[in-house]
């Protein structure tokens, strides 16, 4: 690691980010890679979902659930990250998720996602007039579109950031959008 992300990793103390993952399906690296970063880095992170229990990631991971979305005070937290996998497209259409994503974008706070979950922030309206990526195949381009029919501009990158709006296109970018989160959150200390 560089002199200058080790420099970042310290400045997180303090810091709490809320987590927000499907109850079911939650794509396990876009989760553990994040988390364990941002822990390493000094940071409290709250785990958020649909409903309490133990929830289950694609790849068998499970995690224990903190908080419901209903339960998520975002004036309490320094971010919000979305979680992807294919649990995650259920919540395109989530009054909670919309109500968490426009508060954290009010409060002019950090908001990132991460494979399929830009989709939830795009159906917000949070992503209007912003660039973002998401996850896509080739013969499989239905997250693009809904980007793009809810005004974002969609960037083919692993990481985009716009503004404090930060998104990446699944598992394999899961390091790089961590470390953004942690730079960001440096750069806009509260």
């Amino acid at each position: 690691m560089s002199s200058n992300f080790l420099t970042c990793l310290r400045r997180q103390e303090g810091k709490k980010i809320a987590m927000i993952v499907a109850f079911r399906n939650f794509k396990d690296e876009e989760y553990f890679t994040p988390k364990k970063n941002l822990e390493d880095a000094g940071a409290k992170i709250i785990t958020v979902s649909s409903r309490k229990g133990k929830a289950l990631g694609v790849d068998g991971g499970d995690i224990d659930i903190d908080l419901t979305l209903e339960e998520l005070e975002t004036k309490n937290y320094d971010a919000v990250i979305f979680v992807g996998g294919g649990g995650a497209a259920a919540y395109a259409d989530n009054a909670e998720c919309c109500r968490v994503a426009k508060e954290i974008i009010a409060s002019d706070k950090v908001l990132g996602a991460i494979c399929i979950a830009p989709i939830i922030l795009a159906k917000c309206g949070v992503l209007r007039g912003k660039k973002a990526t998401v996850w896509s195949l080739p013969l499989d381009k239905w997250p693009i579109k809904i980007l793009k029919e809810n005004g974002a501009e969609y960037v083919g990158e692993d990481v985009v950031i716009d503004g404090k709006i930060i998104t990446a296109n699944g598992p394999a970018s899961a390091e790089e959008f961590s470390k953004k989160i942690i730079g960001m959150l440096t750069l806009f200390s509260y």
